[in-house]
């Protein structure tokens, strides 16, 4: 669903249409403030309340559940091969340097 934008919230992860923000479906997980979610290579990883989901991006239908015995009830931060939130850094940081080269010259 690649026109999707993918929402962490009290305790849920919800789709919303990325052109009208109409809301596609919603997936109740446990109850919490904080949801933190990632998209990685087809699969949504939300995490809650110190356990972790895995939810098809399609329907929202929790495909496994991972209670993280004997770890508590924290936050849990997530990071996965598919990530790339560097690039973005990257690509500025060669931006400024070719134009820092440039202005050299």
């Amino acid at each position: 669903m690649s026109s999707a934008i993918y929402l962490g919230v009290k305790g849920s992860v919800v789709a919303l249409d990325r052109a009208t923000g109409q809301q596609l479906w919603i997936t109740k997980l446990k109850r919490s403030d904080f949801v933190n979610v990632v998209l990685d290579q087809g699969l949504i990883v939300a995490t809650a309340s110190g356990e972790v989901f895995a939810l098809d991006p399609e329907t929202g239908a929790i495909r496994w559940h991972n209670n993280l015995p004997g770890l508590g009830y924290g936050l849990v931060t997530v990071a996965t091969p598919g990530a790339n939130s560097i690039a973005p850094f990257r690509s500025k940081q060669e931006h400024d340097e070719a134009a820092a080269a440039a202005a050299t010259t």
